[in-house]
């Protein structure tokens, strides 16, 4: 079944969406960045890290939980993770809007399915040297791909431009299908790389560093969206990455 047949898309047709990653901010005082970022956007994006898919512990549903109370913005969860069926419940009692998993996990439809029982809005992730083909069967039964533009892990990482090829061919692929789901790209991104990734077929910018490692991540925020904008814009009449690879 298609996304776009249960549900609505996670984003407006043609708009885009810089999603500040709280894995850069202050977690003694989550709170206050969400607060600080909120005018710009309405999207977060919560690492979930388990020290064992990749080699790093970060968040939980507790503390989604705790940052539920002091925000609205739509919680973009990603779950690195290797055993996230384990979890889906609990991150969507804490207050996830979007669970994404990783395809190398394995058991991609049976964790879709249970996403979809849950009620849950269903991202599949992949890593950078994770061909499209590994993700391409299930582009009709999700909302956001996830496209790793860095190895996940640990945040500050530089932009790997090799991955725009594959957000080139997602976004083809979703295209001849007719299909609802975003592509979502996260790691290394800036002005620069939001505008190239948005020219091959990005629509949701994951950023961490640049935006609060900032004095006023508000502003870092609406430069992105600005920039993305741009490659979007570029793409469309023809001159973005996308078009170039015909």
């Amino acid at each position: 079944m298609k996304a776009s047949a249960s549900v609505e898309p996670v984003l407006p047709e043609g708009e885009v969406r810089v999603a500040p990653s709280i894995l850069a901010a202050d977690f003694g005082n989550l709170a206050a960045a969400a607060r600080e970022v909120a005018s710009s956007t309405d999207w977060l994006h919560l690492d979930v890290m388990d020290g064992h898919f990749v080699p790093n512990i970060t968040i939980g549903p507790p503390v989604v939980s705790s940052l539920r109370r002091h925000s609205g913005a739509f919680f973009d969860c990603h779950l690195m993770i290797s055993e996230p069926q384990r979890y889906l419940e609990a991150f969507r009692r804490a207050g996830a809007s979007l669970t994404t998993v990783h395809v190398e996990v394995g058991g991609t439809r049976a964790l879709i399915g249970q996403m979809r029982a849950l009620d849950l809005r269903v991202g599949l992730a992949c890593n950078p040297d994770t061909p499209f083909e590994a993700v391409e069967p299930f582009l009709e039964q999700i909302d956001l791909l996830l496209v790793m533009s860095v190895f996940p892990g640990f945040g500050g990482q530089e932009f790997m431009p090799e991955v725009l090829p594959k957000i080139a061919a997602a976004r083809r692929a979703i295209e001849r299908g007719g299909l609802s789901a975003v592509i979502e790209v996260d790691g290394g991104i800036d002005v620069g790389t939001a505008e190239l990734a948005a020219e091959a077929g990005a629509r949701v910018f994951v950023a961490g560093s640049a935006v609060f490692g900032d004095e006023r991540p508000w502003q870092v925020v609406e430069r992105l969206a600005r920039a993305a904008r741009a490659g979007a814009a570029a793409r469309t009449a023809g001159g973005g990455a996308a078009g170039r690879e015909g």
